[in-house]
């Protein structure tokens, strides 16, 4: 429920390929707020790519690098927040993004995203023998997490600046929604 809460921020979850760094980007422009992505984070602070965390650490150390990063941001306003793609997969992880942001899930489909990210070479979970088979499994784990959000956003056959106005205007209306 929005009319509870007080919003002052904008957090983006969907799985990779979706487009939330690049609409986070656009919105927080629009809205001369900050744009903060948490795997941009958690690299600068590791000292290292998030294939390296996942390499040498494995993904247990990785989503606790997320879990704190997700704790901080409580104290953020006005920032706009891009997150990796399990990240909401923690039920702690949106319940914390819930007190503070309006929580933004884009969403795309397997083949979509599949042709977004193939030439990504910095994709530790999708390094399989068939990747969107991977992208599929993932999605099907990691839907009712994204379904948890306060709005569903389908980034397919749409520009960047489509969806940013979008985001902009459900941002505006939790805003305007009285408490």
């Amino acid at each position: 429920m929005i009319s509870s809460r007080t919003i002052h921020n904008i957090a983006l979850i969907g799985f990779m390929g979706t487009g939330k760094s690049s609409v986070g980007r656009l919105t927080a422009d629009a809205l001369r707020f900050t744009f903060l992505d948490t795997d941009t984070v958690i690299e600068a602070r590791a000292g290292k790519s998030i294939n390296d965390i996942f390499l040498d650490e494995g993904e247990p150390a990785f989503r606790e690098w997320e879990r704190r990063i997700v704790e901080e941001l409580t104290r953020r306003k006005r920032t706009v927040i891009a997150t990796g793609g399990g990240l909401p997969a923690d039920a702690s992880n949106l319940a914390s993004l819930k007190t503070h942001a309006l929580v933004v899930c884009l969403w795309a489909s397997p083949e979509t995203i599949w042709e977004r990210v193939r030439a990504h070479g910095h994709r530790p979970l999708l390094n399989e023998s068939d990747p969107l088979a991977k992208i599929r499994e993932l999605l099907a784990v990691r839907e009712p997490y994204y379904r948890q959000a306060d709005v569903l956003v389908n980034t397919e056959m749409r520009s960047l600046r489509e969806v940013a106005q979008q985001l902009l205007h459900q941002f505006h209306m939790a805003q305007a929604a009285p408490r």
